[in-house]
């Protein structure tokens, strides 16, 4: 018999949902490229426009206000990169605006882009956190000046789930003219989005994060705010963003939503009694052990925690043999052995930072698998504890 197998890693991926999977297969013939005249081109295209205004109107936006990308990190890129001080004057932002406020617990997609950025003229300033990973009103208004030109705030962090009030940092953002962009990716399709109740200027999100097809990305572009596009050569997306459009990512991502509308109220609510289950029974029999991220303000699935004595990569390799797949943070990060940025924003040291996993748990999961984890968690952590020195001597 073989091994059983268990997927707790949904914030790097999700697997297609059944529904996704059919949709793109009954579209697999629909080869034309969007931007030829013939019918071919023009049934690809209905069928994108179409997708759009799905899109759209999921987060309370309009047709003409979203760009379709190849992924959410490029979505970031292209935002943070408007406000560079090499665009600045070309996409009709204001010169003099040349700042760009971020925080510390961004993606690595924005947090290296801004450093990036930092390195070759455009000034970054980078907001703290506290414990929780929840940025202080105070220190953001004070961060934010009349020289900042963007403010690029994540909305839920994708290593310890906590959710930010965006809304408040973009009315900040707003006082002092600056415009504002959240890092929706973990947001969209989990938690309630709509723009204009945020009253954001940018936002990015990304399929394969809500069960629908990787390789395609979404940038909101409020209605007059200024555009410079990252790819240039081409026409497409109204000359927002060059290449042919992918068809079949964007039919799948609009049947991803499609799906997330049924599905994401009843699935949050099934979400938090399981991680309620997995948090308990972690507690329950393993000490030494401390939860990261916001203890009500977080992602339904999301539980990362930090064990004394282990290294997070002992434990996730150890979890793989038995069959279970978590993570030790950013999937785009996964080749750093460095402890996560994020964890060290918030507080937590080094060692204790080394020692943490993420259990990120979607709409297939169970029960059962919860209990499974939490019984071969047991043995690992002890195993692994065992042979740690300092934790010995420690105790």
């Amino acid at each position: 018999m073989g091994k059983k197998m268990i997927y707790m890693d949904h914030n790097a991926t999700t697997p297609l949902h059944t529904k996704v999977k059919k949709a793109m297969a009954e579209a697999m013939d629909l080869f034309g490229n969007a931007s030829s005249f013939h019918e071919f081109g023009r049934c690809a295209r209905a069928e994108i426009e179409k997708a759009r205004e799905n899109i759209a109107s999921f987060i309370g936006a309009g047709a003409e206000e979203i760009i379709f990308v190849g992924s959410g990190s490029e979505a970031n890129n292209t935002i943070l990169n408007i406000f560079s001080c090499s665009c600045q004057s070309s996409c009709g932002a204001d010169a003099h605006k040349r700042e760009i406020v971020t925080s510390s617990i961004e993606h690595p997609c924005v947090r290296e882009t801004s450093k990036c950025l930092n390195e070759r003229g455009t000034p970054v300033k980078f907001i703290s956190v506290d414990r929780f990973g929840k940025i202080d009103a105070e220190q953001a208004e004070e961060s934010i000046t009349d020289k900042t030109g963007l403010v690029s705030i994540i909305m839920a962090n994708n290593e310890i789930g906590t959710i930010l009030d965006v809304k408040k940092i973009a009315c900040l953002a707003h006082k002092r003219g600056a415009y504002f962009h959240t890092d929706a990716v973990q947001a969209v399709g989990k938690i309630p989005v709509n723009v204009d109740d945020l009253n954001v200027d940018f936002l990015s999100f990304s399929g394969h994060k809500i069960y629908g097809p990787k390789g395609i990305g979404v940038i909101y572009v409020r209605k007059g705010t200024p555009f410079c596009p990252l790819i240039r050569g081409g026409h497409q997306e109204r000359g927002r963003r060059a290449g042919t459009e992918n068809t079949l990512g964007i039919i799948g991502l609009s049947k991803a939503i499609d799906m997330r509308r049924i599905e994401m109220e009843d699935e949050e609510k099934r979400l938090l009694q399981l991680k309620a289950r997995l948090r308990q029974g972690i507690e329950k029999n393993i000490p030494d052990i401390q939860f990261n991220g916001h203890p009500a303000d977080c992602l339904a699935g999301t539980l990362n925690v930090s064990f004394d004595g282990a290294e997070g990569e002992a434990i996730l390799l150890y979890l793989d043999l038995e069959g279970i797949a978590v993570s030790t943070g950013s999937a785009c990060a996964s080749g750093s052995l460095d402890p996560s940025h994020v964890l060290l924003a918030t507080g937590l040291p080094a060692e204790k930072a080394h020692g943490s996993i993420r259990i990120s748990m979607g709409r297939d999961n169970t029960e059962g698998e919860v209990d499974y984890v939490v019984e071969k968690l047991i043995g690992i952590i002890e195993r692994v504890r065992k042979m740690s020195t300092a934790y010995r001597e420690k105790k």
